[in-house]
């Protein structure tokens, strides 16, 4: 099967070549994003295509891939609010994705983002870095019987809950569908206010849909304790930037550890150190010194990379063969 991958970087090439030995696609990385391609007309010669979570693709780019005889779009994602659904049903283009991957991946940077910002060890380590051993305003607070709340117990959600379980924290959870699981250990579930409102630390873990853009709003805000630390390793639009910029002028936020960020398509996975970035929300978050923003990389490791390269193979191979495609998204 002939694949063009976009929005590629080192890593993608690496995995999926060496995974690739095991099912013989044809594969051709191109390193900008699926926009990009309509004007490069990247996609004649080609059974299949290859995207991100920020490789945007609409009821135009749908067409142009149909027209050029594109029967597959396939995610090496989770995600997949990224495409028109309705538009690829038009033209008969089957999606596939990688629904879990690595779920303690994910859950693990979640809790990376919470101990750096508590504890400040990314400040600790600026300081050392310039012979500064100054203790001065790096207090944290202890993580032990703080309440949890978590939004969203899918597989990462629940590997992120057993986690904060060991913590010794009294964890809660919201979601439309309970993990009997996660109660026999333990957690328990609440209403979404009962989360906002009881919480001292909240992580979100939840798909971005219709009923959880901009989940985290004014509103949710209002609810929350005065200092309370949110996690968001999820969706960006999960999260209402400008409402959580006023959060954190008013000390109602105290902490935010983000990996996502609602308008990171023009950002993230690329290197801007030589580029004026024109994006004023942005700058605001990255100016409060209880922010802490990482690229997107809560998937980054080995064993992770490793079952997205091996899923996403899997998935072209049962397209090409005609069988059940047990990772389809309709």
């Amino acid at each position: 099967m002939k694949v063009a991958f976009f929005s590629t970087k080192s890593y993608d090439k690496e995995y999926f070549l060496a995974f690739n030995k095991n099912f013989e696609h044809h594969l051709t990385f191109f390193d900008y994003s699926i926009s990009e391609s309509v004007s490069k007309n990247n996609f004649e010669g080609f059974d299949a295509i290859c995207v991100f979570v920020n490789d945007l693709i609409d009821a135009v780019i749908v067409k142009k891939m149909a027209a050029n005889g594109i029967k597959l779009i396939a995610l090496r994602c989770a995600g997949f609010n990224n495409i028109d659904l309705k538009a690829a049903a038009q033209y008969n283009i089957k999606i596939v994705r990688v629904p879990a991957y690595s779920p303690q991946s994910v859950a693990e940077h979640a809790v990376a983002l919470l101990m750096t910002l508590n504890r400040k060890t990314h400040k600790s380590y600026q300081r050392v870095v310039q012979n500064n051993f100054s203790l001065d305003h790096l207090t944290g607070f202890n993580v032990y019987k703080k309440t949890v709340g978590v939004i969203g117990t899918g597989l990462i959600g629940q590997a992120f809950c057993s986690i904060m379980l060991g913590f010794g924290c009294q964890v809660i959870a919201y979601d439309v569908v309970e993990s009997s699981d996660l109660i026999k250990k333990g957690v328990v579930y609440k209403t979404l206010d009962e989360i906002y409102k009881l919480s001292d630390i909240i992580s979100l873990h939840c798909p971005l849909v219709t009923q959880t853009h901009y989940l985290i709003n004014s509103t949710a805000y209002e609810k929350m304790k005065n200092g309370v630390m949110l996690i968001n390793t999820s969706r960006g639009a999960v999260i209402d930037s400008l409402a959580t910029i006023s959060a954190l002028k008013s000390g109602k936020l105290g902490y935010l550890g983000i990996d996502v960020y609602e308008n990171e398509q023009h950002l993230f996975f690329k290197d801007l150190s030589e580029t004026k970035i024109e994006d004023d929300i942005f700058h605001s978050l990255k100016s409060f010194p209880n922010v802490l923003i990482t690229g997107h990389q809560a998937f980054l490791t080995h064993e992770a990379l490793s079952e997205i390269s091996r899923t996403t193979l899997q998935n072209m191979t049962d397209f090409e063969n005609g069988a059940v495609l047990k990772n389809e998204v309709k």
